[in-house]
């Protein structure tokens, strides 16, 4: 620790002296972080295969759940709409939805594989 006050240190700071690589060089992140064309090719792709994973599951869901009505208007047994919503329609619900968290999680994955530098 300096004695006299007016023997302290003076940090004094420039620009980097380090450049950055080639002209050919991107990284993707940036181009995303930048709001760049091509940064918003990447989310859009993105985001388009999430809506077709969502899409698929909608479509299926619809021809699950869509000729229910049908089936209970044919059967006026009540222990049969039961039995057709517990086990005929509850474990393909599961299964659907299992499907599409890990369909989502492989196309976010994916996209981080896509975006990041390795």
């Amino acid at each position: 620790m300096p004695q006299d006050p007016m023997e302290r240190r003076v940090v004094v700071t420039g620009p980097p002296r380090r450049t950055r690589r080639a002209s050919g060089y991107y990284r993707p992140r940036t181009e995303i972080d930048e709001q760049t064309t091509l940064g918003h090719t990447y989310v859009r792709s993105l985001m388009r295969t999430q809506l077709r994973a969502g899409l698929t599951v909608f479509a299926v869901l619809v021809l699950l759940v869509g000729p229910l009505p049908l089936v209970f208007a044919a059967a006026p047994d009540a222990g049969l709409e039961w039995a057709v919503l517990g086990f005929g329609l509850y474990p393909p619900l599961v299964l659907l939805a299992r499907w599409y968290v890990r369909r989502a999680e492989r196309n976010e994955r994916d996209f981080v594989r896509l975006v990041e530098d390795r």
